[in-house]
């Protein structure tokens, strides 16, 4: 089975149902993360959350059969959560499916997130067709389907927006609905909000808790750290904290950027950034005013499998912020030093 963002909302909740297999992929890959989240609690019996990396897979392709038809040591229910690039989880899921036909046994659900992977990737072609496999493709998205998206968001959470102030979440969270849950949250705990008691949000009230924009606030940060420009971290770093900058939405702005720059690498093959013409800028979301800063980074990250490495690093920075809440500002500040000296390095 194949959806598109389109349709995903639709038909996703009976493919959760029906699919054991799921592989999200696409350019807009906070939207597929997001959807993906989603199905997991569609899921008829989620249980634990057992992640894995495409990394790990493509050294071990046996490794996701093992996990997946295992059980918890209490014997619960669990599904397997793969964050992969590319078709990194490609033999694993290969292997997984043959055995599977061959009367292996029954395994729990497999969900994959796939950032630089498309419809047409060896992955997405070994599923597609697969009637206990969906495969998700997500395209960036615009105001239009992300404005709606906010609503819902706040409806699920209490707050009623109005259509200029979803708008203005959408906009302030650069169309990536990731970073807008994390506002709609924010404006949830601030209002007191909950489904059983909503609340009217204002203007004054985003006012209060909204982030800066990716352009006054992430940016200068992220051109700094994935540029190697070492010496402004620490200013930056402590810019951040005056800004009261929310430490995941800030690595949230890292991943959007990391991806895209795989988008890039992939675009390119061997040739040279200069060979991008203005159509192809303009698909892969690169800036006039940005374009010297990426293609830097560009020249810093592609060699040696570098980012491959870094969006490993960017994940595992993203689950310690979550579980380790209090400490986020010091996790994401030691974090970015670590990247920007990788960075550094490649000059």
């Amino acid at each position: 089975m194949k959806l598109t963002n389109r349709d995903f909302a639709a038909k996703g909740r009976g493919a959760a149902g029906s699919c054991s297999i799921f592989f999200f992929c696409g350019q807009d890959e906070a939207g597929a993360s997001a959807a993906a989240n989603d199905l997991a609690t569609w899921l008829p019996e989620p249980g634990e959350r057992v992640e894995l990396s495409g990394a790990e897979l493509r050294g071990d392709p046996a490794r996701l059969g093992d996990e997946a038809r295992s059980t918890s040591l209490f014997g619960d229910k669990r599904h397997i959560w793969v964050r992969a690039t590319g078709d990194d989880a490609h033999d694993a899921l290969k292997v997984l499916t043959e055995t599977g036909d061959m009367g292996a046994g029954e395994a729990c659900p497999v969900i994959v997130v796939a950032t630089s992977a498309t419809d047409k990737s060896r992955t997405a072609k070994l599923l597609e067709k697969r009637k206990d496999a969906l495969v998700a493709l997500f395209y960036p998205p615009d105001l239009r389907s992300v404005v709606p998206a906010v609503r819902a968001m706040a409806d699920a959470a209490g707050v009623r927006l109005g259509g200029d102030l979803a708008e203005r979440i959408a906009r302030g969270a650069n169309l990536d609905v990731r970073l807008a849950q994390s506002e709609v949250t924010k404006l949830a705990l601030y209002l007191d909000a909950s489904p059983q008691s909503p609340v009217n949000a204002t203007a004054e009230d985003l006012d209060a808790i909204g982030a800066a924009s990716d352009e006054d606030g992430f940016m200068p940060l992220v051109n700094a750290v994935m540029g190697g420009q070492t010496n402004r971290i620490a200013p930056e770093i402590a810019r951040m904290k005056q800004l009261g900058l929310n430490p995941v939405g800030v690595l949230l702005a890292f991943e959007r950027r990391a991806a895209q720059l795989a988008r890039i690498a992939a675009e390119l093959g061997s040739r040279p950034y200069t060979d991008l013409d203005k159509g192809a800028k303009a698909r892969l979301g690169i800036f006039y005013k940005e374009e010297r800063e990426i293609g830097t980074q560009l020249s810093r990250w592609r060699q040696r499998n570098n980012l491959d490495r870094l969006t490993l690093r960017l994940v595992e920075m993203h689950r310690e912020l979550l579980t380790n809440s209090q400490a986020a500002e010091l996790l994401l500040a030691q974090g970015l030093t670590g990247i920007a000296r990788v960075a550094g390095a490649g000059r």
